[in-house]
Order: structure tokens, then C-alpha cells, then sequence
């Protein structure tokens, strides 16, 4: 089993009950080891008896009962808590908010997306983040930091700029003889070419996939101080 969670001895200490994403069905953890030659834990159910019923499970996220002011310490909090969250210049402006969360060495990246700047990436570090509050759904950033810059758009009413059309070269040739008409040929198959290029080539839109989340083990911890409970920084997993 991959992990997600920072407290991998407590979270599948034997007894322990975990439950499938999205159901209630309970998932007692009869007996755990870390993986000696590789990453991962091997897990044993007590509700899983045989194979077959260990394939259902594959691909699933595991998730636990969790309880932010009994499992944390000040300042600290779970993935789940801070996904969802507005995040706003020091000026106020909403830049957008997380969307999802990952890692990159022993730094927490928020995905944010839903501003004025488009999606842009924002490490957890103290010289990005001004204020980190989740619990009360505020995270002040510096956005002169991150050098953020709006995406360029193409005005109104503007039309899209034309490919331009490709032309052969070949030698004169005397209208109506044979060599003249395959000239045309040419040419007239080189801009449609040209046409199906240039549709080709400018996508109209995208999507942004969000992986599920983790929310069995912290996420951050302070950065800044928080009025309302503690500070903010990256410490952190999520399921």
C-alpha cells in the first residue's frame, strides 16, 4: 500500500479501523509492516479473507476518523482543511483558491486556480505566505513575490491571426500543359494542408484534473501567526 500519511505507525497500529473512500464500511487493521526492500506498508484485514476481496481495494484511497484538535498540535492542519480555501493578495484581491496539494522534497505546493492570474503553484514557505489561516478560510499571500502576471488575452471582437499560406516553387510552365496542372494541384492541396494546420495547432480550452486527497495525517504547520489558532507552515501529509 502507498502511504499518504506522516504517522504510518499510528494510523495502522493493529486494531485500527480505516474505511474506504466514500463508505462507511469498516476496514480493521489486523496487522501492518513497513515494506522492508521497497516504499509502502503490507496491511492485513480483518474483513479481507482472500484475495479476491484484497483486488476490490485496489486503487481505493483508505481514509480514518480524524480530529484536528485532539491530532494536531497548535498550527497545524490536515490537506482537507486548506483544499477549498480563498487565497488573497496583501492588497485584499482574491487570487483564486486551493485546489489540490502536493509535494516537492520536504515542501508542501498548493495548486491554486480560479483568478485573476489563472492557475499558478505556491510553496509553502514564509517568503510566499503572509498569513495562514484555513480554519478561518483565510490565506494572504505576497504576490509581488511569486512575480505573478495575469494571462495575455486577445480583445474582444479580434480575430484570430491567419497561418500563413504556403506556396511551392516549381518552373514556369505554359497554361493548360500538363506541367501547369500539377502546379495548381500542388497548390491548392498545400492550403488546404494549411488550413487543417492552423485548426490544429490553436487549442481552445483545457481542463485541470484534481487528485484526491489525503486525510488521515497533517498537512501544514506554522508559517506566520494566526490569530485564530496558531501559524502556518508545511509539515505534512493528507490521508
Amino acid at each position: 500500500m502507498e502511504i499518504l500519511t506522516d504517522r504510518p505507525t499510528e494510523r495502522f497500529a493493529p486494531g485500527v479501523v480505516l474505511h474506504r473512500e466514500g463508505t462507511e464500511a469498516a476496514l480493521t487493521i489486523a496487522s501492518a509492516e513497513a515494506v522492508a526492500d521497497g516504499p509502502g506498508w503490507r496491511l492485513r484485514f480483518e474483513e479481507i479473507g482472500d484475495r479476491d476481496a484484497a483486488e476490490q481495494l485496489r486503487g481505493a484511497y483508505l481514509e480514518t476518523v480524524v480530529r484536528p484538535e485532539d491530532d494536531l498540535g497548535r498550527g497545524e492542519f490536515y490537506w482537507h482543511e486548506v483544499i477549498g480555501v480563498t487565497v488573497s493578495g496583501v492588497d485584499g484581491a482574491e487570487l483564486g483558491t486551493v485546489r489540490d496539494i502536493y509535494r516537492v522534497g520536504e515542501t508542501e505546493v498548493f495548486s491554486v486556480a480560479g483568478g485573476p492570474f489563472g492557475p499558478f503553484d505556491l510553496p509553502v514557505v514564509r517568503a510566499f505566505i503572509r498569513i495562514f489561516a484555513p480554519r478561518r478560510g483565510e490565506i494572504v499571500i505576497d504576490a509581488d513575490a511569486l512575480d505573478l502576471k495575469a494571462p495575455k488575452r486577445r480583445p474582444e471582437g479580434e480575430e484570430r491571426p491567419r497561418a500563413p499560406r504556403r506556396r511551392t516553387r516549381h518552373n514556369k510552365a505554359t497554361p493548360g500543359s500538363d506541367a501547369a496542372n500539377r502546379t495548381m494541384t500542388a497548390e491548392s492541396s498545400a492550403d488546404a494542408g494549411t488550413a487543417e494546420i492552423a485548426q490544429e495547432v490553436m487549442p481552445v480550452g483545457g481542463t485541470l484534473a484534481i487528485a484526491p486527497v489525503d486525510v488521515s495525517s497533517p498537512a501544514v504547520e506554522p508559517t506566520t501567526a494566526d490569530p485564530a489558532g496558531g501559524h502556518g507552515s508545511a509539515d505534512g501529509s493528507g490521508r
